[in-house]
């Protein structure tokens, strides 16, 4: 019986076409806005979580709080070497990697080629935390950093732009650093694959170069600094964390006889409830709009059922006429809205699905489509159909089979 209604509602969809696609566009539109808001949040909360998976989850750094009036902050306010070795020694057992979080830029040359070259300075543990792909060389030693040695880690782009290869290691060249002019040596050359979008988050410059330095050679002994940078042990859980960075907190508070107040501690953990929180007042906002745009394409069907029934009074008056009960009438008026309000559903799924795709592979981004998103998508659209179908079904199941045969 089901299978033969289904035929009957196909037949009648198929003889009004337009109206039938015209009819669907409102929940075309409404599942579409939901399966595309709903994987591209999921696409952006993984591209995110990658992205601080790559950073660290256990990331974090303290630095004098940036909402403090300038004319409060004393030169002793600032870190030293010996304030990170001594948090080496107090909270060593519970960290895996810290720094200053040291950067800058050299202007390497080779022959006519000149490239500004932004690094970083880190340590021999970074790339345990931050691992790049080594396609030749080595990586920063521990000696490099004890020694200050004038080492450094290319790019593979930074190669090819300078030296038309990726094989650079064991290459030289002066550049000024702290205000001494000093020789280098290319001890390795690297690979770190990131998506474009991923580079537009991080302020990646395409135009510089880019390399790794032992941090210490961006940090001579008397230095001072704003900022250090620190990782918990692999394996810490959020409160763990938490519970870490109150009591570096407090130790900075203490020997530098300040308020824990003064000081500001940004966290990956914290930017990621940030980002879930806004994606999530996205998805709210969209999701509001694809309800609307549901309600709408309800509308729709409910009015579209009402003229169907109305054109088609006299075939209901000679199904009835023929045996057929309140209920079969009810149960074929059903199956037409639930399928047409499904079939645009369905579309709706697969425009969407195209849509977030293509956007995904322009970023190049791996997209998140969850199969069972799409399958409440599609049963939800058919209860939409049912819901506003039932009164023009009603409707027609409770028309006279004299008055019906009767009509013109």
């Amino acid at each position: 019986m089901l299978l033969e209604n289904m035929k009957m509602a196909l037949s009648s969809l198929r003889a009004n076409k337009l109206r039938s696609i015209l009819t669907m566009l409102g929940i075309i539109i409404g599942i579409g806005s939901v399966i595309s808001i709903v994987s591209i949040g999921d696409t952006m909360r993984k591209m995110f979580s990658d992205l601080y998976k790559n950073a660290g989850v256990t990331q974090a750094a303290i630095m004098i709080n940036p909402y403090m009036d300038q004319e409060e902050i004393r030169d002793s306010d600032f870190f030293t070497m010996d304030d990170l070795e001594k948090v080496k020694e107090v909270f060593g057992d519970r960290l895996d990697y810290i720094d200053n979080m040291s950067s800058g830029s050299l202007d390497i040359k080779n022959g006519l080629n000149r490239l500004k070259t932004n690094i970083e300075g880190v340590d021999s543990p970074y790339q345990k935390l931050q691992p790049v792909q080594i396609l030749n060389g080595r990586y920063i030693s521990a000696n490099d950093v004890e020694e200050r040695r004038a080492v450094i880690l290319i790019s593979e782009s930074t190669a090819l732009k300078l030296y038309g290869t990726v094989n650079a290691t064991g290459k030289h060249f002066r550049s000024d650093i702290l205000g001494e002019n000093r020789e280098f040596s290319i001890i390795g050359v690297y690979r770190k694959d990131i998506s474009p979008i991923q580079k537009l988050l991080m302020g990646s410059n395409d135009k510089n170069g880019e390399g790794i330095v032992p941090w210490t050679l961006l940090s001579p002994q008397s230095s001072e600094f704003s900022m250090i940078r620190y990782y918990g042990k692999t394996g810490m859980s959020e409160q763990e964390m938490k519970q870490l960075n109150t009591e570096i907190k407090a130790y900075f508070s203490k020997i530098k006889n300040r308020q824990p107040s003064d000081w500001y501690i940004s966290s990956i953990q914290d930017e990621m409830k940030q980002v879930d929180g806004v994606m999530g007042g996205i998805s709210a906002a969209v999701g509001g709009i694809a309800a609307i745009s549901l309600l709408v394409g309800g509308i729709g069907i409910m009015n579209i059922m009402l003229v169907s029934v109305t054109e088609r009074t006299r075939e209901i008056g000679i199904r009835k006429a023929l045996g057929a009960s309140t209920g079969d009438i009810l149960v074929q008026f059903l199956t037409e809205s639930a399928l047409l309000s499904a079939l645009g559903g369905l579309i709706g799924v697969l425009l969407a699905m195209g849509v977030v795709s293509l956007g995904a592979t322009a970023f190049g981004l791996s997209v998140v489509i969850r199969p069972g998103i799409i399958l409440v998508a599609v049963l939800f659209s058919a209860i939409v159909g049912i819901f506003f179908g039932i009164y023009p079904a009603n409707k027609a199941a409770k028309e006279d089979p004299i008055v019906a045969l009767r009509y013109e």
